[in-house]
């Protein structure tokens, strides 16, 4: 879900970050963390409030930047010629501690892990762009949604080979989309998250 989605899905913020909607349920984090990791960058885009981003990434046309730290530049090696990447980002300022989360239009919570949310407890974002060009260790791109100054964690080639699975199935969105089926014409049965969202909470 993007920026754009979250703020109409979710509403605004509460406080500092976005506290519990009803029917959700949040846990308490463990004390230490498992794991370190670096961030490799800065993801640039023309969006600094979330009601700015485009509804998902395949909505967007904007050409955004790939910002890649000094020592990290010669890993953009031989990528000459590679059409679409994969970007891995950190949505820092998401909620990360909720297991359940009630997006507006679904009739009940879904797990945080049935959801592309980017509230969740390690914030992770991936989305698969268009590779426009690389110099002086900045990458174009289009096919982002998220906020400018978005930390960066990865970037992959993009395998069509390998990556894509047309026959891949999520079966609350098939469960929606035929009870919008089913509904009366003009019912609003499950509103626009049968349209094109991932359904979810707010992204930071």
């Amino acid at each position: 879900m993007s920026e754009a989605d979250a703020a109409e899905e979710f509403g605004p913020p509460q406080g500092a970050e976005f506290g519990p909607r009803p029917g959700e349920e949040a846990v308490a984090l463990p004390a230490a963390y498992d794991a370190g990791l670096y961030f490799v960058g800065r993801v640039r885009t023309p969006w600094t409030r979330r009601e700015e981003c485009p509804r998902n990434a395949a909505q967007s046309d904007a050409v955004c930047t790939l910002e890649v730290a000094p020592p990290f530049v010669p890993a953009l090696r031989s990528l000459t010629g590679t059409t679409h990447l994969i970007v891995l980002y950190w949505m820092d300022r998401a909620p990360r501690n909720l297991v359940a989360q009630q997006p507006r239009h679904a009739p009940e919570p879904r797990g945080t892990f049935a959801l592309r949310s980017p509230a969740r407890p390690n914030p992770i974002a991936v989305s698969v762009v268009e590779l426009l060009g690389i110099e002086d260790g900045r990458v174009r791109v289009r096919g982002l949604d998220c906020l400018d100054g978005t930390p960066l964690l990865d970037i992959k080639p993009y395998f069509a080979s390998t990556d894509a699975r047309p026959q891949a199935r999520v079966g609350w969105r098939e469960a929606d989309a035929a009870c919008e089926t089913d509904a009366p014409h003009g019912a609003d049965a499950t509103g626009d998250e049968v349209s094109g969202r991932a359904g979810g909470r707010a992204a930071p």
